[in-house]
């Protein structure tokens, strides 16, 4: 193949990609002229494979777009551009700063649960508090699965047994994957999530495209309950993401802390974990 066919055939490539992200973001080729201070002639180039944008104009476009950091790496080397953000892992030196930060939050948070979790609510770093609550339920020792938040809630030999209503929490688990994507997509990876949760007994399909159900409480959150010893705790969660990422890590990363939703279960809660770590 030709370097005249290999220019060619990434500039098709990029101008897909241009096109998938402003379908996603339902914005017509005007309105992003407009918001990007281009020509829609250019953007019309672009997307029919006629042109290639320099480098910023591509990250102008990128940036109207809202497109992740991870997405617009890919939008960069589509056009023949290295990468421009850092998709270094949560060890390395360049996010130190930002994982020490996490890690004070997380002790912080004592005695109630925190977790960081990545994009696809992998686990990275827990307080001591989570695994003597997850512990109090199950063996945690003896799960072979993985490490993920969603699958500990959805499957039969993990926390599910333990939670109250089951399939209320289910579902708006399920919505919370949609809501809380980065930039608000649903890439292959977090697809591919959604089809392994759907594929747990008496989880029924419907409920990744209904919206989440009301609840009759009082309370401005829906809590998420937990059965133990014939008694529900009730908690909520907070979630903390960080402001200014500029590296796919730091936007990607997701602190999770859980709070009692009453004072009965915080009571509740403070003599658990005193057990569990007796």
């Amino acid at each position: 193949m030709s370097a005249s066919d290999l220019r060619q055939r990434a500039s098709n490539e990029l101008g897909s990609l241009l096109r998938h992200w402003r379908e996603v973001r339902g914005v017509s080729q005007l309105d992003l002229s407009l918001i990007a201070g281009i020509s829609q002639r250019q953007i019309s180039f672009i997307e029919s494979g006629r042109s290639v944008p320099g480098r910023q104009t591509l990250m102008n476009i990128a940036q109207s777009l809202d497109v992740p950091l991870r997405e617009r790496n890919a939008l960069l080397l589509s056009a023949g551009y290295a990468p421009m953000y850092s998709e270094a892992g949560w060890n390395d030196d360049e996010m130190s700063v930002v994982m020490r930060a996490a890690k004070r939050m997380l002790q912080q948070h004592e005695p109630f649960p925190a977790i960081v979790m990545d994009r696809y609510w992998n686990v990275v770093l827990t307080n001591r508090a989570t695994p003597h609550f997850f512990n109090s339920f199950i063996d945690m020792a003896a799960r072979t699965g993985p490490r993920n938040i969603l699958h500990l809630m959805f499957d039969p030999n993990g926390m599910r047994p333990h939670l109250a209503d089951w399939e209320t929490v289910a579902r708006s688990l399920i919505q919370r994957v949609h809501r809380e994507t980065v930039g608000h997509v649903v890439d292959l990876r977090t697809q591919q999530l959604l089809d392994a949760l759907l594929a747990y007994p008496e989880v029924r399909p419907e409920w990744r495209s209904e919206a989440m159900t009301g609840s009759s409480s009082t309370l401005p959150i829906v809590p998420m309950g937990f059965v133990k010893d014939g008694a529900v705790l009730h908690y909520f969660s907070m979630i903390t993401t960080v402001g200014t990422p500029s590296t796919v890590a730091a936007q990607e990363l997701r602190i999770e802390c859980m709070f009692p939703a009453d004072r009965e279960t915080e009571a509740r809660h403070i003599a658990l974990l005193r057990t569990a770590r007796a």
